[in-house]
């Protein structure tokens, strides 16, 4: 499990010596323990699907996470995003609700945000999997260490970018990004818990004037329907 081959290969470079260090060999293990005992969300072959969208030459946005969601068939290692056919939770409709206010898209009727990914934004959860029916389950067993590496990655490459951290436990990760290089977008989380702040705080417009600050075209938000 430890092999570099299960790296996206854009991302080798930054991140294969991860993968040698002790704490990564005992995180996988423990993972491997987790699945024979029961489910464990998102898939092996998903684990690292962030990466493989968006590769790691063209991240203008990072979106933190906290971990998979962990109903069946939902988390499939985009944060905030679910599969196609898979009801859109609760903080995606949250995130819709924003979007429709301040952009005027559509709400879409999936959750499946691909289509971000694939324009440069890195959906990150921290935690990259999860146990069946158990938010958080895998918390503290080494995934942080590894996603943290991430954020520095994109954080040390000379092209800024642009950092979206909503909520507190995405802003614990303040330390980990030059402000003076790079745009950070802090709001409220988009769970139902804190949404009366996230709504109306315009993180999409401050986010495309921000990529496009940086030189680069702005995200199409607009998510197209699937059914």
């Amino acid at each position: 499990m430890t092999d570099i081959a299960m790296l996206p290969e854009s991302w080798r470079g930054v991140l294969g010596d991860e993968l040698q260090q002790p704490y990564f060999k005992e995180l996988t293990e423990f993972v491997e323990e987790e699945r024979a005992k029961g489910p464990v969300y998102p898939p092996r072959e998903q684990v690292f699907a962030a990466l493989e969208a968006t590769p790691y030459d063209r991240v203008k946005v990072l979106i933190l996470g906290q971990d998979p969601y962990h109903g069946e068939g939902q988390g499939h290692g985009l944060c905030f995003s679910v599969q196609p056919g898979v009801k859109t939770p609760p903080s995606l409709r949250n995130i819709y609700k924003e979007m429709q206010a301040e952009l005027g898209t559509p709400i879409p009727d999936n959750g499946y945000l691909l289509p971000w990914a694939e324009q440069g934004v890195l959906l990150l959860n921290a935690v990259l999997t999860v146990r069946s029916g158990e938010a958080n389950s895998h918390k503290g067993k080494g995934w942080e260490k590894f996603t943290d590496a991430v954020i520095r990655a994109v954080a040390d490459r000379p092209d800024p970018a642009v950092f979206v951290l909503w909520g507190n436990y995405a802003q614990k990760k303040l330390p980990l990004i030059d402000e003076e290089r790079h745009v950070v977008v802090k709001g409220a989380h988009p769970s139902p818990l804190s949404a009366k702040k996230f709504f109306g705080s315009s993180p999409f417009t401050q986010i495309n004037e921000a990529v496009a600050g940086q030189g680069h075209a702005p995200i199409d938000w607009a998510i197209p329907n699937l059914g």
